[in-house]
């Protein structure tokens, strides 16, 4: 067969296809009826390949790519676009009538799951509307299905979900402990068809140098998986190499580098081979965040990754399996001409490296919501000076939530998806109730917050998740979010409720605008009661409850970090926050509250911190977000211990 000849070049293909077509016709000319028409579709079909086959021809960029790999390459993306064309029509439908499409969800969602244990323990039977639902059944938190998949683990089947799960999905615990939800194959379904085609198809439309055959530096990590008695998985829902080996070959990683369990050793191998493709048209990660990590580790082993390019060889201090090492070997030859012109693309600094580095560079693929936008910036106005970022999709363990359909638009904004959860909406001001009322996705008014209430397909009903969002407008009659905070993650130590985006526009403005030649590289925070037992300086610990901020500055000049501020830019900060917030404002001038403490740190400790809490069991490479009010004492001693002012 052709295709088995992998030293097939794209020249002979062609000879061979125009000499098969000539055959067709020649033959067409003696057949009856019947045959004619056979012969015309294979004709035609043959017609449809030389087709496809030019066009691989178009999009490639890499000269010495064989025809096949570079088929495999089309065939994964192209066809990803075109299903994601049809799919888009089908949410441009739905979004035309939430209120049929969130009801027909909620209604199929319920009848899948009818036969569980805990559908008839809640009675789910009884449900026949969306009015019934509502009416008969409370919202709920985690403890209400714990002990539920506490059984599902054991490898009990039909407990709270029809379908058995393909993984318990392990969440990241940033607002509190981490959480183990199950995740079914109807929810990946989802994922894929009505998340990651839509978004590659607006993706294609928007950066059309997409379509183009390049080789992508994807920034995931292989977790540590633990297993259920009955072989299901235990770990973080997020994407991972080893639940995307159909993709691997479109990356610059080389698949056996994914073995790597230690994220230094991994990330280096990462970049290195990275580093040896001048043609790499994306980076990709979860986060902004990890993408930023990244160029600050390129930036830190630069030079040593140049010297291992010229020489072809693998750093021989890293901690790799001897396997895995001569594997990766194998792959390497000496390149003192690629090695010179990453010298070179660092010799003007770091600003814009990534584009002097890899030219052809177009797209960088992360979240850079909430305060995920501070690597946003950073990585727009520095590393990655003239590429997009986009932030392409609302997610979390529970599932889809929400897609970005406008990949130009900053800040990012989200199309909450009415086939994937059935949404409810909390108002701000009733968010401290157990079982407050709730609007509907056809109730809810543009400009207002609300904390998101969601029933998904692994069979959380009512399920309040923390997440916090702001509807800035709708497309047709679905609500368009700005996601805001998560609600475990407050300042409050009398009541006064600091969320997370208050406190960070807060800080974010003091630094930038009122303190001189100062950026804002990260930052953390602690409640003054978390010190309670802890071995620091006495100085740290206050009459007065108090929040303690560890902040990691740089110099706008790009000259280097910041090492300390005077007691009067700290003082700064307290003030601001006391203009925006009124509560806060009342407990201090009261004496309830003492000023806020500022330390600086010095650069590299978030860096550091990522290290120190993914060595923590349940954590996780691709899920890590820095939690900007830190609960983990040892995570707060590792704070202290870093103050350099």
């Amino acid at each position: 067969m052709l295709f088995d000849l992998p030293k097939v070049n794209f020249a002979t293909f062609l000879f061979i296809l125009l000499n098969l077509v000539i055959l067709y016709t020649i033959a067409f000319l003696e057949m009856g009826v019947a045959k004619k028409v056979l012969a015309g579709v294979s004709a035609i079909s043959l017609c449809g390949l030389g087709f496809v086959a030019l066009d691989i021809r178009k999009c490639k960029v890499y000269p010495d790519q064989g025809f096949i790999d570079a088929a495999r390459h089309y065939l994964a993306v192209r066809s990803l676009y075109v299903i994601g064309k049809v799919m888009m029509r089908k949410l441009e439908k739905a979004t035309k009538d939430v209120k049929t499409s969130q009801r027909e969800f909620l209604l199929q969602q319920i009848k899948e799951n009818v036969d569980t244990e805990f559908s008839r323990d809640m009675q789910l039977d009884k449900v026949k509307s969306v009015k019934d639902f509502l009416q008969l059944y409370p919202l709920t938190r985690y403890p209400d299905y714990s002990r539920y998949i506490s059984r599902m683990i054991s490898g009990e089947r039909k407990v709270l979900t029809s379908e058995h799960p393909i993984i318990f999905a392990v969440t990241s615990g940033t607002s509190g402990s981490s959480k183990i939800l199950p995740m079914l194959q109807k929810q990946t379904k989802l994922f894929f068809f009505e998340g990651i085609s839509v978004l590659y198809k607006c993706m294609v439309e928007a950066y059309p140098k997409t379509k183009l055959l390049h080789k992508d530096l994807k920034l995931f990590y292989t977790p540590n998986w633990r297993y259920t008695v009955d072989e299901v998985p235990i770990g973080p829902n997020s994407a991972s190499p080893d639940r995307s080996k159909g993709l691997l070959h479109i990356y610059t990683t080389p698949p056996v580098a994914y073995e790597i369990r230690s994220e230094p050793e991994a990330l280096y191998i990462y970049l290195l081979f990275a580093l040896l493709d001048p043609h790499v048209g994306m980076i990709e990660a979860n986060f902004a965040s990890i993408i930023y990590n990244a160029f600050c580790t390129l930036e830190s082993n630069l030079a040593q990754l140049a010297d291992d390019i010229e020489q072809g060889q693998i750093n021989p201090d890293l901690k790799i399996n001897e396997a895995v090492r001569d594997q990766l070997q194998s792959l390497l030859k000496p390149n003192p001409g690629r090695a010179n012109e990453i010298r070179e693309a660092a010799q003007t600094g770091m600003v814009g490296l990534a584009s002097r580095i890899w030219p052809e560079l177009h797209l960088l693929l992360g979240a850079d919501s909430g305060t995920f936008d501070l690597y946003g910036e950073k990585l727009r106005y520095s590393y990655c000076e003239g590429v997009p970022l986009y932030s392409p999709i609302y997610a979390a363990s529970e599932g889809l939530l929400g897609i970005n359909i406008w990949p130009h638009q900053l800040p990012s904004h989200y199309l909450l998806h009415p086939r994937t959860q059935f949404f409810e909406f909390i108002r701000e001001n009733l968010m401290d109730e157990e079982n407050p009322p709730t609007c509907l996705m056809h109730q809810v008014r543009e400009g207002c917050t609300y904390e998101l209430v969601i029933t998904n397909p692994s069979c959380l009903y009512r399920y309040r998740f923390g997440d916090v969002i702001k509807v800035v407008g709708f497309h047709n009659q679905c609500p368009i979010i700005e996601f805001k905070y998560r609600s475990g993650q407050f300042l409050n130590v009398r009541g006064e409720k600091i969320s997370e985006e208050l406190f960070y526009d807060t800080l974010k403005g003091t630094v930038t605008k009122i303190w001189t030649n100062t950026t804002l590289a990260d930052y953390c925070c602690v409640e003054s009661v978390a010190l309670d037992g802890l071995d620091v300086l006495k100085g740290f610990k206050t009459s007065q409850p108090c929040y303690h901020v560890f902040i990691e500055l740089e110099r706008k000049d790009g000259s280097g970090d910041i090492r300390s501020v005077s007691r009067s830019q700290k003082t700064m900060l307290d003030d601001a926050l006391m203009v925006q917030s009124y509560p806060y404002s009342s407990f201090r001038h009261k004496g309830s509250i003492g000023p806020i403490q500022v330390h600086i740190v010095p650069r590299g400790t978030f860096m550091e911190l990522r290290h120190f809490m993914l060595e923590q069991p349940s954590s996780a490479s691709n899920q890590y977000k820095v939690p900007r009010v830190l609960h983990n004492q040892e995570a707060v001693k590792f704070m202290f211990d870093r103050i350099i002012d």
